[in-house]
């Protein structure tokens, strides 16, 4: 069907995106709009002596001035993780309270000290740069090596030692045993570094209050979620407020999460009787906003004499910053974990993971929430492992994958796959590649004077089900000339992935109904009982399902009104999603389409309340997960004199199983490589181990990669359908990032390996590639 599932249409939402007529929260004023600034802390660890605002007050057009404890900001309660892990021996973790105030210390650079709300932005900032804070600054503890150093200074009196947690998964035993026998044991340090998320939207929330509920305009990755997160803040059930979310350029994780932000403004809002409005600015993003990324991994790999990985060990240390945000302990833990030997059979594998306090911006899941730094670590083990015992680099991992006879296919660590040819997905890219070809490739950079190095590496994303997910579809037959409308609602909430295009394709696939007669509702809690938002890779595989049986609702109601048009009884009426939506009496020639049914509906037959034409509602609450995988195969040219990386071709073939949109795939695809590429050649956030000042801070400081970095790249899809789920699909929109900066990577060691370079690690700044070359021709001259 034309505009339905397996379609490349383009994006509905893309029109007013790019006329510029799209809708995010600062565009959002609301009558007696009032804006906040809030003052931060300058230092990485202190102790509040005193904060002085009497001028701030006095100001002209100040409306309010608090910090934490008065004027009713000590009603808020602190901010708490919502994904804890246990440590090994059964114990709970440390996990601190976060003040949305800091309370008698701040232990973070850019950290909340003072809220200062007046009639106009720039008032409110002149007002907050007379707030005077006096600090007894404190040694700060920066990186994870140092928090576990037995004299470090100590942040939270309940997390001695900084210890956040000490997790692990595995049979250490099998391991051991594995060890003792193995012909080889390659071991290697990783280091996945912490960046900043940098999503083109900054953070921003508007609240209101009326005496009785809040309504709350904020970007987020999902209304309900958010809902939750600010209600508990606020101490109040969650009917009390109304969230709402308009378009959001970007989330990747950060934006499902509650920041100290949020309630304050919302409390601020209800104490003046007044709208507040807060959107970040640039620096405040790099300060405030949580980070990504940031674990350092011990590992080893045991081998028999063919190559062939009996067992893995690693141990790693994940700095969690400051505090212990909604889902910071899972990252490394719980989310990617159990996942540590990817798409190969490793025979025993134990993954030891520690997380630890620092004082640094905090710390919580980005684009691939751990799957991308455990999918690098596994990639850059193996690849270590082909160059210790000579072999090649395909070979390697085709002599350790896991084969589709195998399916489904539980892994040393009891995760199960249900589906994937995992050696079909690998000839598939190496073909696309030229991967055979290389070396002439290789050949002609070497006559300009440029090492080329090829990387292949293999990936797996579990991509999340769950939580609870909703959808709602509402048919309005249009009147005197009007046309026929149909407006969708879900839990999940676009940040830029195509929603409204791709849920539309699947309604449209269900109805029969114009596509264009589809119109997307923004995200509203009040529209729905319950969502669980985007984040995960999740939003086709709960929202489309979600979908499917709103749409079967939407017939089942509709029968009725078929019945009446075509005045048969509804157990002898069909309905088939041909052009404009079909009942057709069994058997017989005489139909009627879906609108007109609606249309023939008696008043108030299957509507909700008081809503004009009909209603179908759906929903789905299944813990399924899906598995993509894929290929990566990533060329370079690095110039030995300045120590510059260039990658020069591409190749990515990906297992998706069925494709509701191939276009958004593609777009998926490319960003997900993309921010990978980016991570691996320049971004990294770096604090002064001295005094935890943010040394990245602004875009003259912390690389983004630019349209330069980056080529052309040939996708392509080798798909097997999901057998968990009806829709036969798997989550696409990190899968470009969990595989990209292994890729980089291991394509950089393959060109520096000839001139003694053995390791490195992301971002492969000039400077550090330059580094390591004249490093290791020092090292060779006096060999």
């Amino acid at each position: 069907m034309k505009f339905g599932v397996g379609q490349a249409v383009t994006r509905k939402e893309d029109v007013r995106f790019l006329r510029g007529t799209g809708w995010y929260v600062d565009d959002v004023t609301l009558p007696g709009q009032a804006y906040g600034v809030f003052v931060r802390s300058p230092v990485a660890h202190a102790r509040i002596l005193g904060v002085d605002h009497g001028a701030a007050r006095t100001m002209p057009g100040v409306l309010g001035v608090w910090t934490n404890g008065e004027g009713g900001m000590e009603a808020l309660a602190d901010a708490r993780t919502g994904m804890g892990v246990r440590n090994a021996d059964g114990s709970d973790g440390a996990y601190p309270a976060q003040p949305h105030l800091a309370r008698d210390t701040v232990r973070h650079v850019g950290q909340p000290v003072a809220f200062v709300v007046a009639e106009s932005e720039a008032a409110a900032r002149a007002a907050a740069e007379t707030v005077t804070v006096e600090y007894d600054e404190m040694p700060a503890v920066i990186g994870s090596a140092a928090a576990l150093e037995p004299d470090a200074p100590c942040l939270h009196t309940d997390a001695p030692g900084n210890l956040a947690y000490d997790w692990e998964v595995g049979d250490a035993a099998a391991v051991e045993a594995a060890f003792a026998k193995a012909a080889h044991v390659s071991r290697l340090r990783i280091d996945n570094p912490r960046i900043v998320v940098n999503t083109m939207e900054p953070r921003a929330i508007n609240a209101a209050h009326d005496g009785a509920r809040w309504e709350v305009w904020c970007g987020t990755q999902g209304s309900h979620a958010m809902r939750a997160q600010i209600a508990a803040a606020l101490q109040v059930e969650p009917e009390r407020l109304r969230l709402r979310t308009p378009d959001v350029g970007g989330g990747f994780g950060m934006k499902l999460m509650l920041h100290p932000e949020y309630a304050v403004v919302c409390k601020a809002a209800e104490l003046l009787g007044r709208p507040v409005k807060w959107t970040a600015d640039r620096s405040e993003s790099f300060l405030s906003d949580l980070q990504g990324r940031d674990i350092v991994t011990e590992a080893e790999a045991a081998c028999d004499a063919d190559g062939r990985i009996l067992a893995m060990r690693l141990s790693s240390v994940s700095d969690l910053g400051a505090y212990p945000s909604r889902a910071a302990p899972a990252c490394h833990t719980t989310f990617c974990g159990d996942l540590a030997p990817t798409v190969y059979a490793i025979g025993a594998v134990h993954n030891r993971v520690r997380g630890v306090y620092t004082n640094t911006t905090p710390m919580d899941a980005y684009r691939g929430a751990g799957r991308p730094e455990q999918n690098y670590i596994m990639e850059r083990v193996i690849d270590r492992v082909g160059a210790d015992m000579g072999i090649a680099q395909d070979a390697i991992r085709r002599r350790n994958l896991a084969t589709p006879d195998m399916m489904p296919w539980t892994t040393a660590l009891g995760v199960t796959f249900d589906s994937g040819d995992f050696p079909r997905v690998l000839d598939a890219a190496m073909e696309r590649a030229d991967f055979a070809g290389y070396e002439a490739r290789r050949r002609e950079a070497a006559r300009r004077g440029r090492l080329g190095g090829i990387g292949l590496v293999c990936y797996m994303e579990r991509t999340a089900g769950g939580p609870v997910e909703q959808a709602r579809v509402q048919l309005i037959p249009g009147r005197d000339g009007a046309p026929n409308v149909a407006r969708i609602w879900s839990g999940t909430q676009s940040t830029g992935q195509g929603h409204e295009t791709a849920f539309a394709q699947i309604v449209r696939e269900r109805l029969g109904i114009d596509f264009d007669a589809i119109e997307w509702v923004p995200g509203d809690s009040d529209a729905l009982p319950a969502g669980g938002g985007t984040g995960g890779s999740r939003s086709l595989l709960m929202a489309g399902r979600s979908f499917l049986h709103a749409t079967e609702d939407v017939i089942a109601k509709a029968r009725a009104g078929a019945a009446e048009a075509l005045e048969a009884a509804e157990a002898d009426i069909e309905f088939h999603a041909v052009e404009g939506g079909e009942f057709r009496i069994a058997g017989t020639d005489r139909t009627v389409d879906l609108f007109t049914a609606v249309a023939a509906m008696p008043p108030g037959e299957a509507r909700a309340g008081d809503a004009v034409g009909l209603i179908g509602e759906g929903g789905v609450n299944g813990r399924e997960n899906t598995y993509p995988n894929g290929c990566h195969i990533c060329e370079v040219e690095i110039d030995p004199e300045t120590g510059d990386v260039a990658v020069t071709r591409y190749t990515v073939v990906d297992d998706f199983g069925t494709l509701v949109n191939p276009l958004l795939v593609l777009g998926q695809v490319q960003g997900g490589v993309a921010q990978g590429i980016g991570e691996a050649l320049c971004e990294q956030a770096i604090y002064d181990p001295g005094t935890g000042q943010p040394l990245t801070g602004s875009y003259m400081d912390y690389v983004m990669p630019k349209a330069d970095d980056l080529p052309m790249m040939d996708i392509s899809f080798a798909p097997t359908p999901c057998t968990t789920n009806e829709l036969g699909i798997k989550g696409c929109g990190e899968a470009g990032t969990v595989g990209a900066g292994s890729a980089v990577i291991c394509a950089a060691l393959d060109a520096l390996r000839p001139v003694g370079v053995t390791e490195i690690d992301m971002p492969l700044s000039p400077l550090k590639v330059w580094s390591a070359i004249r490093g290791a021709s020092a090292r060779m001259a006096a060999e």
